[in-house]
């Protein structure tokens, strides 16, 4: 049983290599979660977050992407080290570069609640350069496909590391990590892909 397991990992590993931190029971299962992809429409979906005069308000991607080019990056949590040291600092120093390509609205996604994401922001020093959006309840990255599983962790279910570029609404950049890697979404591959 054990090495048919195995083998079935592997096969899930071989058709898609992005995908291979999967649950048990998505692997016992033989499940391979589906994930957007260049191309694709984005789902609509709410989020939470704090305006610059710090009340809580609702806004949904329809709102976000509507006739506009929008950069959506996912970690996997606030204050976690890779997502405060080097994730979401990078985006808030090259947002005027980014800006200055055409780019409306820069956004971080996180499955943390709308006021650890502000606290967040704030020691990030995001200010108006950067939306923290709170996907509470991974309503986005389900929607979207990306959850990672870090219950073992003790962290529940939260978002893939990714960057994207999307333009009224159809995702025309996609950089999706393995897990919680940090290779290949950051704002300089972001800005390279950009014209």
């Amino acid at each position: 049983m054990l090495s048919l397991l195995s083998r079935q990992t592997s096969r899930l590993a071989q058709v898609r290599p992005a995908a291979r931190r999967l649950s048990a029971s998505a692997q016992r299962a033989n499940i391979v979660p589906h994930a957007l992809a260049v191309g694709q429409k984005l789902p609509d979906a709410k989020f939470k977050y704090f305006d610059g005069e710090g009340n809580m308000r609702d806004v949904t991607v329809e709102e976000l992407v509507k006739g506009k080019k929008v950069i959506f990056f996912a970690v996997p949590g606030a204050f976690t080290p890779t997502c405060s040291l080097k994730h979401v600092p990078g985006f808030v120093d090259k947002a005027d570069e980014l800006k200055a390509k055409g780019v409306d609205t820069i956004a971080c996604v996180s499955v943390n609640d709308a006021f650890v994401m502000a606290a967040w922001g704030k020691e990030l020093k995001s200010g108006d350069k950067v939306m923290m959006l709170a996907d509470g309840n991974g309503q986005f990255t389900k929607a979207i496909g990306v959850e990672l599983d870090l219950v073992d962790k003790g962290l529940g279910l939260r978002s893939r590391r990714y960057s994207m570029l999307v333009e009224d609404g159809v995702v025309k950049v996609l950089n999706l990590e393995e897990g919680g890697a940090f290779t290949v979404s950051s704002a300089e591959d972001l800005l390279a892909a950009l014209p």
